[in-house]
């Protein structure tokens, strides 16, 4: 290996092919070019789409700056291997994907309802990828040539890389690394360890001996030379109680302090002694899956540890035995620097979806088409997202150069661009250039969040490069518009009334949507997320700005239902919060469990990860399970639709709170009876009254128009009935619970997800008050990230 960044390694000889205007997708395309095979065949669940928020589009174009020959085989027919041999065998490896998103929130419904639409295919259609697609895809090209290396990624293998709870199976399940049969597995935003492990074998490595790579999974037979093991495979038992000296024997204790220092050697220079457990050359030792399987406390301790080993410079490399297998988790991967994350994203993408899809058309492009990633990573640590297990705490950053260039692509590249960006932003939009101000400190911090329980006083909260990079793209010739559709983090915009100002004047549409969550504090501590005096603040310096801008402008709360930790007492709180604020949600998500993230942590074991676990006197936490009590939770939010009434009035008498039931202003819902002033319409749950067509109300909205006519314009100009703002600025591939999957790719998708790259595709996946295009709202986490991340890719800020 030459060279640690990836834009410096010498190029594979099959540079002089050149670059494809499209990776091949079949071998008439791998005729036109010249090849006689491809050295590398990347296998997805999304459809091909040459744009940089798009995981395979990344993955593929990164490779082939390397000089290797790379085809795509999207969406394969997965019945049998002959799809998965259209290409021929590949020279080096298979890369396997499952998408911007993983495949089992792409599906399913929070609620474990079959999807009939999904947005990274052509025209929406669903049932164009399998269920734990990772697996399947890796099945057929062990039988399509069985001897070819299998390289597994995106935020499918990211997030499911140790023994993990399924939320669709309800168990704890192997990692995917076993269960695919695969032969190294990148997790994480995942660019430089593709680059090293593409090349080494390119250089005739065998697969088996890349095991010491950062940010990779791999099987192993014995611990590595040189390395400690440090055992924490069970749940730690408090040490001897400290024995308290004599509190009268002040004489003796003066008496021995005396002699001490009649003998006390000469002073000698300090010197800083290492730490006990180095990091690179230690290994912690997790539950085995084994156990982990019939115990909810244990995995709640191993979550617990796992959580704390993700910083890169700092953490140490896990262990995990699976039968008679031992699974190694190497240390997560270094952040991409600002020049690498230019090089990547200044790769020549053509924007646009393969020709071969004609004329069809794939939502989460039409989303993202105009919008720009400038960052990756979320140093939030939201409970419900697994953007941070995925992309890690800290924030990688694209120049000011390399975004204005992308933005001019844009205004030349993309059909029938209008002149309106549709977002500048990531995982969240204002942590850009965003960080610690003390090296040293960054690269041994464990803890899980720089902004909860407050904010860390070493995090530099300065938005300034924020605010001139909005002032520059303005500027740029051919933008008249440029939005903001990622996810605001209000806490840290209160930090920066000038960036409130800037956002208000210029680059909000009417709407803000921004993540309050919940309003009690009890689920707000374990979601890690500020109280409501933090939105208070944030809501009053928004409407100071707006004002002084002329305008008339929102927010929009998001919020989540049944998350852990969440009663029903809190639920009710929290709607009557919402009917205080005159707030009528159509948006409405419940707790999406997806792979890794703290809150599944919590789901499945019903305590809490975030302190020290403990079998005894540990703190149980009350968790909505059950088809009727998640309808609930969901339903308490929903409080102004009809249909909801009868379930919630149940649940008041139940609650002892029937006082709530009547026409009273502090009621919550009317006395039965009071359907029948309901419309036909409103009965039947359709047209604008249906269910899912509730619009988000805000006081003094209006909702008619002068003319007694509804209004068909909303306030941000895009024509909606409703005044909503399209979800533009969803990423594929980034995540809070959707699944950002992103590794590197496309923006998160995580919970709320995500960002996200083919062979390290992240996506935040998780929790999700924004839907993603096909109506899902993937955990934060996007995150898809899945922040399970949420847009499809992108996963919305908390």
């Amino acid at each position: 290996m030459i060279s640690n960044k990836i834009n410096e390694y010498p190029k594979y000889w099959a540079e002089c092919y050149g670059t494809a205007p499209f990776l091949p997708t079949t071998r008439a395309e791998m005729d036109a070019l010249g090849w006689d095979s491809c050295d590398i065949i990347i296998v997805t669940g999304d459809a091909y789409v040459d744009h940089p928020s798009f995981g395979m589009a990344v993955i593929g174009r990164l490779l082939e700056s390397q000089g290797f020959r790379v085809g795509i085989i999207a969406q394969p027919e997965w019945n049998n291997k002959d799809a998965f041999m259209s290409l021929g065998k590949p020279n080096l490896f298979f890369g396997i994907t499952a998408g911007n998103m993983d495949s089992m929130i792409n599906r399913y419904t929070a609620d474990r309802k079959l999807r009939h639409d999904d947005a990274y295919t052509p025209n929406n259609e669903g049932g164009k990828r399998p269920d734990r697609a990772v697996l399947v895809y890796s099945q057929r090209c062990r039988e399509a040539y069985k001897e070819t290396p299998i390289v597994l990624g995106g935020i499918e293998a990211s997030l499911r890389r140790l023994a993990h709870y399924d939320y669709w199976s309800d168990k704890v399940r192997r990692s995917v690394l076993l269960d695919a049969k695969g032969d190294i597995l990148l997790f994480g935003n995942a660019e430089r360890a593709l680059v090293e492990v593409a090349h080494r074998l390119s250089e005739g490595e065998d697969i088996a001996n890349l095991t010491n790579i950062a940010g990779t999974a791999v099987i192993r037979k014995e611990l590595p030379e040189g390395y400690k093991e440090i055992d924490s495979s069970r749940i730690e038992k408090p040490g001897k109680a400290m024995v308290m000296p004599n509190p009268y024997a002040t004489e003796e204790n003066c008496e021995t302090n005396k002699a001490a220092k009649q003998e006390e050697p000469a002073a000698k220079p300090v010197q800083i002694q290492p730490s006990r457990h180095d990091a690179a050359t230690t290994a912690i030792r997790l539950p085995s899956f084994e156990k982990l399987r019939n115990d909810r406390i244990l995995y709640a301790h191993a979550s617990r540890v796992m959580h704390l080993e993700t910083n890169p410079y700092s953490a140490r490399a896990l262990i995990q035995r699976h039968g008679d297998r031992e699974l190694w988790i190497n240390r997560p991967p270094i952040p991409l620097s600002t020049e690498e994350m230019d090089f990547v994203f200044g790769l020549p993408y053509a924007r646009v979806p393969h020709p071969a899809y004609g004329k069809a058309k794939i939502p989460a492009y039409d989303m993202i088409k105009t919008s720009v990633n400038i960052m990756r990573g979320c140093f939030g640590g939201c409970s419900f997202c697994s953007i941070t297990e995925h992309e890690g705490r800290i924030i990688q950053n694209r120049s000011h150069e390399s975004i204005l260039s992308e933005l001019e692509d844009i205004r030349d590249k993309v059909p029938g661009f209008t002149g309106t960006i549709s977002d500048l932003g990531g995982p969240t939009a204002n942590m850009y250039r965003l960080g610690c101000s003390d090296p040293r400190a960054e690269k041994n911090c464990r803890r899980p969040s720089c902004i909860f329980p407050e904010i860390c006083k070493k995090l530099d909260t300065d938005h300034k490069h924020t605010i001139d990079l909005y002032r520059k793209a303005r500027k740029v010739d051919g933008i008249k518009k440029i939005m903001i559709a990622s996810g605001v983090r209000y806490d840290l915009a209160i930090e920066s009334p000038e960036y409130i100002r800037e956002l208000v004047t210029h680059h909000v549409g009417g709407y803000l949507k921004i993540a309050p969550e919940h309003t009690e504090k009890g689920t707000l501590d374990l979601m890690m997320k500020p109280g409501m005096g933090t939105y208070d603040r944030f809501k009053e310096l928004f409407e100071k700005y707006s004002k002084e801008a002329g305008k008339k402008q929102y927010l929009i709360p998001y919020f989540i239902s049944a998350h852990p930790g969440s009663t029903d007492e809190d639920m009710l709180n929290l709607a009557l919060w919402l009917k205080k604020n005159d707030f009528q949600c159509d948006q409405v998500q419940n707790f999406y469990p997806s792979p890794m993230c703290n809150a599944t942590a919590m789901y499945h074991s019903e305590t809490n990860p975030l302190k020290r676990v403990k079998y005894k006197k540990r703190e149980d936490l009350f968790v909505a399970k059950g088809e009727r009590q998640r309808r609930l939770h969901k339903a308490l939010l929903r409080y102004h639709d009809p249909a909801n009434w009868p379930l919630i009035r149940e649940a008041l008498v139940s609650m002892g709170k029937k006082y709530l039931i009547g026409d009273r202003p502090n009621c919550l819902v009317p006395e039965e009876g009071s359907e029948a002033e309901m419309t036909p319409a409103q009965r039947r749950g359709s047209g604008r009254h249906g269910s899912k067509r509730f619009a988000t109300k805000h006081p003094n909205q209006p909702d008619i128009r002068k003319d007694g006519k509804r209004g068909g314009k909303s306030h941000n100009g895009n024509g909606n009935s409703n005044g909503r703002k399209p979800v533009s600025g969803s990423k594929p591939g980034a995540g809070k619970n959707g699944g950002s999957n992103k590794n590197g790719a496309g923006k998160p998708s995580l919970r709320r997800g995500e960002q996200g790259q083919g062979q390290g595709q992240g996506q935040g996946q998780g929790q999700g008050q924004r839907k993603s295009p096909n109506g899902s709202r993937p955990n934060r986490n996007g995150s898809q990230g899945q922040r399970q991340g949420g847009k499809p890719t992108r996963a919305r800020a908390r």
